[in-house]
C-alpha cells in the first residue's frame, strides 16, 4: 500500500479547491517575468486537465476552414483535403492583469500544455500535416489553437451519375479517449459563415468545386460510454465539361454518323465494310479514354452504360446491314420471294414505313418477222369467182411449187425448236427480272423499318439516361 505524505495531501487538496492554476502577479511588465510565472504555475500542469473539478467537463469549441480539395480518389474512396482547425478552451483559474503583465496574449509551446486529443474519425492515412509548434494563451486563461491539418479520409463515393455526380463527405470531430462527462465538442461557427470562408479562401481550382458545408452535433454512445461529436458534411460538385468534350461529344458523333450510314444504298455501296470501320474507331477511342472513367464501386456509373449502348446499337446496325445483304443476294440467284413475305413486307410493312410499292410491267411483244406485219394491211381483196392468180391481163399462172424436201422440212423442225428455246430463255430473263424486283423492294422495306426502330431505340435510350442524370443530381 502507497503512504501519501502529508505534504503532497495538502497540495492535492489545494487544487482540487482553488483549481490547477492561480491568479498570476508578474513583478514587471516584461515577457520574462509573465513567462516565470507561467513556469512556476502553468507549466508544470501539463499532464492535468484544466479544471477544478474532475466532474466539470472541458468544452472545446472547434471550427475549420477548407483550404483546398488536393484530390478525389474513386477507386480507394478517399477524400483528400487541406483544412484550418481552430480549437479553443479554457484553463480554469488562470488570468494576469495584461498591463502588470505587459501582454493580453502570448504564444506558448505546444507541449507546454494540456492539449485535448480530438481526432477525426474518418482519418485513414498518417498525418502528414505541417507542424505548428506554438499556441496562443490569452490572460483570461483562453487558449487557442490554430494549425492546418492534411485530411486523407474515406468517404462512400457515389459514382452512379458520373460524370455529373455530386459527393458528401463526412468529417466526424472529437475525443478519442475522454467521455463526453470530461470533453463537450461545442460548434464554433455555423455552416453559413464556415461555407462563406471557405469560398473566401479556397485556392484549389482543379475538378472539384465546394458547393456547401452542413454540421451536426451529436453524441455517439458506446458500451463504455458517450463521446461528445461534431460532424462536418463537405458536399462537392464536379465539373463535368472535361468529360463532356473528351468522352459524350465525340461518343454523340460516331453515334450520329452511323445512323446516316443507313442513308448508303446498300445495292451499290458496302455499308458493312463501312460500319465495322466506326465500330473499330469506337473501340480505340473507349480504350485510349478509359483512365478517364472512374473505377467502378457497388454501382455501375451510368456513363458506362451510354458506351455500352451505343456499342450495342452499332453491332445491331452492323447485323441489320448483313441480314440486308443475305436478302441482296437472294434476289441475285433468281429465288421467287415467298408469297407470305411478299403479303407481309410489300403490302403492311410497305404501308407502315410509307414506301410504295411500285408496278412493274413485264409484258413484251416480240416481233420475230417485221416485214411479214407490213404487207399485212396491203392484201389483195378477194374476188368472187375467180382466182386471184388469174386476173384479166395478168400472165398465166405460174407452175404450182414443188412439196418441201425432207432436208427443207429437218431445217424448219430446227428453226422451230431454235425460237422455242430463245422464246423460253426471254420468258425465264424476265421472271428472274421481277424476281430480282420483288427482293430488292422487299430489302428496302426492311431496310427502313430497321432504320425507323434504331432511331426510336437511340432516341429513347438517350432520353432515358439524361432523366436518370437529372432525376438523380435533383435528389
Amino acid at each position: 500500500m502507497t503512504v501519501v505524505k502529508p505534504a503532497e495531501l495538502i497540495f492535492i487538496c489545494f487544487m482540487l479547491l482553488h483549481g490547477p492554476v492561480a491568479t498570476l502577479n508578474c513583478t514587471n511588465p516584461t515577457p520574462e517575468s509573465l513567462f516565470a510565472e507561467l513556469e512556476k504555475n502553468l507549466f508544470p500542469k501539463t499532464s492535468l486537465r484544466p479544471v477544478k473539478n474532475f466532474s466539470t467537463p472541458t468544452n472545446v469549441t472547434i471550427g475549420i476552414t477548407v483550404v483546398g480539395i488536393i484530390g478525389v480518389e474513386e477507386k480507394s474512396q478517399t477524400l483528400t483535403t487541406l483544412l484550418w482547425q481552430v480549437l479553443e478552451w479554457d484553463i480554469e483559474g488562470l488570468s494576469w492583469d495584461d498591463e502588470e503583465c505587459g501582454a493580453k496574449r502570448v504564444s506558448v509551446p505546444r507541449e507546454k500544455l494540456w492539449v485535448p486529443d480530438v481526432y477525426i474519425a474518418e482519418f485513414i492515412d498518417e498525418d502528414k500535416s505541417p507542424i505548428t509548434p506554438y499556441v496562443y494563451l490569452f490572460n483570461t486563461g483562453r487558449v487557442f489553437d490554430d494549425k492546418p491539418i492534411r485530411v486523407v479520409s474515406s468517404c462512400r463515393l457515389v459514382i452512379y451519375t458520373f460524370p455529373f455526380d455530386i459527393q458528401n463527405c463526412s468529417l466526424t470531430f472529437g475525443s478519442y479517449l475522454h467521455f463526453d462527462t470530461e470533453i463537450k465538442m461545442i460548434q464554433g461557427s455555423t455552416s453559413e459563415e464556415t461555407l462563406a470562408e471557405s469560398l473566401d479562401v479556397l485556392e484549389s481550382n482543379g475538378e472539384w468545386v465546394l458547393a456547401g458545408i452542413t454540421t451536426a452535433s451529436f453524441n455517439l454512445t458506446l458500451d463504455v460510454g458517450s463521446y461528445s461529436e461534431i460532424e462536418y458534411h463537405i458536399i462537392l460538385r464536379r465539373r463535368p465539361t472535361l468529360y463532356v468534350v473528351n468522352l459524350l461529344i465525340p461518343s454523340l458523333f460516331l453515334i450520329t454518323v452511323d445512323l446516316f450510314s443507313f442513308l448508303l444504298p446498300p445495292q451499290n455501296v458496302d455499308r458493312s465494310s463501312f460500319k465495322m470501320t466506326l465500330i473499330l474507331g469506337y473501340t480505340v477511342f473507349l480504350l485510349i479514354m478509359n483512365d478517364l472513367l472512374p473505377a467502378t464501386g457497388d454501382t455501375t456509373p451510368l456513363i458506362n452504360v451510354f458506351f455500352s449502348v451505343s456499342l450495342a446499337l452499332m453491332v445491331a446496325s452492323l447485323l441489320e446491314t448483313v441480314f440486308i445483304t443475305n436478302i441482296q443476294t437472294s434476289s441475285c440467284q433468281n429465288r421467287a420471294v415467298p408469297h407470305w413475305l411478299s403479303v407481309l413486307v410489300l403490302r403492311y410493312l410497305a404501308a407502315a414505313v410509307c414506301l410504295g410499292r411500285k408496278e412493274n410491267n413485264s409484258r413484251t411483244t416480240i416481233i420475230l418477222n417485221p416485214s411479214a406485219t407490213k404487207g399485212a394491211d396491203s392484201r389483195t381483196p378477194d374476188i368472187p369467182g375467180r382466182h386471184p392468180e388469174c386476173l384479166p391481163g395478168d400472165a398465166a399462172p405460174a407452175k404450182p411449187r414443188p412439196a418441201p424436201t425432207e432436208t427443207g422440212l429437218d431445217e424448219l423442225r430446227k428453226v422451230s425448236r431454235e425460237l422455242m428455246a430463245i422464246r423460253l430463255q426471254v420468258d425465264k430473263h424476265f421472271r428472274g427480272c421481277q424476281s430480282r424486283q420483288e427482293w430488292q423492294m422487299v430489302s428496302q422495306v426492311i431496310d427502313r423499318l430497321l432504320f425507323a426502330l434504331y432511331v426510336v431505340f437511340i432516341v429513347f435510350s438517350f432520353i432515358t439516361i439524361t432523366c436518370i442524370w437529372i432525376r438523380s443530381n435533383a435528389s
